[in-house]
């Protein structure tokens, strides 16, 4: 049986410290870190993690990246936090989001005055589209 990668330093090299909760624990010997296996069927998708950290990335809070993807926003952060990802800089830009099929983004598309006055980004989503456009917040 091959030894587990320390999930932080992701060395191969660990020895057996014990057991907790019914799991093996290790501590690696390259960094000392202590680390359980991870638990089966208790790993998100990969596709969500990426997905989550793009959508941050484009300036969706954590609580609504929950909303749409169905994963905890205390999951979002930590995944934040684990891949060094930076919050975005506050502009006077504003993302606004829409989720679309294919049949409405491609008549969204079509309308050219869809396609002035803001940035935006497509990303993918399950089956359906999300339409992200940064709008100048409104002086007034």
């Amino acid at each position: 049986m091959s030894k587990p990668a320390c999930p932080k330093c992701d060395a191969t090299e660990a020895t057996k410290s014990g057991v907790i909760g019914d799991r093996q624990r290790y501590k690696c010997k390259k960094c000392g870190y202590h680390f359980t296996v991870a638990k089966v069927g208790r790993e998100v998708n990969s596709y969500y993690v990426i997905k989550a950290l793009q959508l941050y990335i484009e300036g969706v809070s954590y609580r609504e990246i929950e909303r749409l993807l169905g994963v905890s926003h205390v999951s979002v952060m930590n995944w934040v936090k684990k891949y060094g990802v930076k919050a975005p800089r506050q502009t006077e830009y504003h993302p606004t989001y829409q989720i679309l099929n294919q049949k409405e983004l491609a008549e969204f598309f079509q309308q050219p005055g869809n396609l002035k006055g803001a940035g935006m980004v497509v990303t993918e989503l399950g089956d359906k589209f999300m339409l992200i456009r940064w709008e100048r917040f409104r002086q007034g």
